[in-house]
């Protein structure tokens, strides 16, 4: 794949897969073995998080349809090999943290990807794109489980910054581009609409009585977590492989 083509993205954006795919059966074996060698990639390059989790998916029978997907994300690699996340000196300190999801993306079981992405110094120290466990009803609800899995981790992250002499001062802000979530992890006055959600989900609401996170709005374009929920357009990729701390290396 050295002698090919590099391009600018990872995945084609818009793009959807499915487990029917085009084309003929591939190999099983070479397709998991690539991968897995993406999924080693991940540990240093968040702007691949998503594409990744999707084509893990498909490694029970894959399509050459889906090879030809995994082998453009090598082209992108190609193109960007010197590039690694890059942290700064007496950057902002501050934790911060991003929350989003993509709703019922998956035309087979209707399942959405949530993602969350945390930034200290510049650059991501944690991220996760992973198809949710259940199929939610609304937007509102995807994003509400979305939250809940963010504010789990952002739990233990804080407790481990805390352990490596990193105190947050004050209530810890993760940001959401959906406001109502934001209502909703703040008072249940939608409780007819949202009595089926799963106790284990306003474990998001108790920590936010807690006043030990809240959520807080931006707007979509600034939503950093974007990069890890769906294939997004070229100008957006860059400026929010940039945010992630992703940079060329000299």
């Amino acid at each position: 794949m050295w002698e090919s083509n590099p391009v600018s993205n990872p995945i084609v954006p818009g793009m959807i897969l499915t487990k029917a795919g085009a084309g003929e059966d591939v190999d099983s074996t070479k397709y998991k073995k690539l991968i897995g060698s993406l999924m080693y990639i991940t540990v240093t390059r968040p702007d691949l998080a998503y594409c990744v989790c999707l084509l893990s998916r498909f490694m029970a029978r894959p399509k050459s349809e889906h090879l030809q997907a995994a082998k453009r994300v090598l082209r992108y690699l190609k193109g960007t090999f010197n590039f690694g996340l890059f942290y700064e000196r007496g950057s902002n300190s501050k934790l911060q943290v991003y929350t989003d999801n993509d709703y019922a993306r998956d035309l087979e079981d209707r399942k959405c990807t949530s993602g969350y992405v945390c930034i200290f110094s510049g650059g991501a120290t944690c991220w996760s794109s992973r198809k949710q466990e259940i199929v939610t009803l609304s937007s509102t609800e995807a994003e509400y489980v979305a939250a809940t899995t963010c504010a789990c981790h952002c739990k233990w992250l804080k407790g481990l910054m805390e352990d490596l002499s990193e105190k947050i001062d004050g209530v810890l802000e993760v940001t959401c581009d959906n406001t109502s979530t934001i209502k909703l992890s703040v008072n249940p006055v939608m409780h007819r609409r949202t009595k089926h959600i799963d106790v284990r989900f306003h474990y998001l609401r108790d920590l936010v009585n807690q006043e030990e996170l809240k959520l807080v709005y931006c707007k979509t374009e600034d939503q950093v977590a974007d990069i890890m929920t769906k294939p997004i357009k070229l100008e957006a990729f860059i400026k929010l492989r940039g945010l992630l701390g992703v940079k060329e290396i000299n």
